[in-house]
């Protein structure tokens, strides 16, 4: 019974977020929260989304092309169930507004699924994320509070954070 206790320590307390993943990872490796790093380097962002699903989700990664405001940015998709819905409905081209000085955020044409949705974890800057109880896309320009069940990671945007921040418009396109 101690793994359950882990995750939920891991939900409340991210500073702590390594040591618990790593405490619980002898037991369930696959179900260990994923850590992240700060870093703004795509390598870094595949290593976040590909620890953080479980299953054969974990090593599917989808590259898209993402343009903020025109100008084309690198970004990646997880293989989680709503990534894979988001990647459904592309192409898409949304208006961005901010969002309690730490996203930014658009409504896409429908929800996406949620069932079978990874672990909760702490959005970090350059997240592309999917808010559940209101059906909005969010994108982090800053770190985001922490872990929610209600928030589910769909993938990574390689920008710098003023890029993200001043933002208002988002095309997302599928990869060639």
């Amino acid at each position: 019974m101690i793994f359950p206790l882990g995750r939920a320590l891991t939900a409340t307390i991210g500073a702590l977020q390594p040591l618990v993943a790593t405490a619980c990872s002898e037991d369930s490796p696959e179900q260990a929260p994923a850590t992240g790093t700060t870093s703004s380097s795509a390598e870094a962002s595949a290593q976040t989304v590909s620890t953080s699903l479980s299953g054969s989700d974990r090593s599917i990664l989808m590259d898209i092309r993402v343009t903020l405001d025109g100008q084309p940015v690198d970004a990646t998709l997880n293989g989680s169930p709503a990534a894979r819905d988001l990647a459904s409905l592309l192409p898409l081209t949304l208006d961005l507004q901010d969002f309690h000085g730490t996203e930014r955020i658009a409504d896409p044409p429908r929800k996406l699924a949620t069932q079978d949705a990874p672990e909760p974890q702490a959005p970090r800057t350059g997240d592309l994320t999917y808010y559940a109880p209101w059906g909005n896309l969010a994108i982090f320009y800053k770190d985001g509070p922490s872990a929610s069940a209600d928030l589910l990671v769909l993938g990574h945007i390689d920008a710098e954070a003023d890029q993200l921040s001043g933002a208002e418009r988002i095309t997302i396109e599928s990869a060639p």
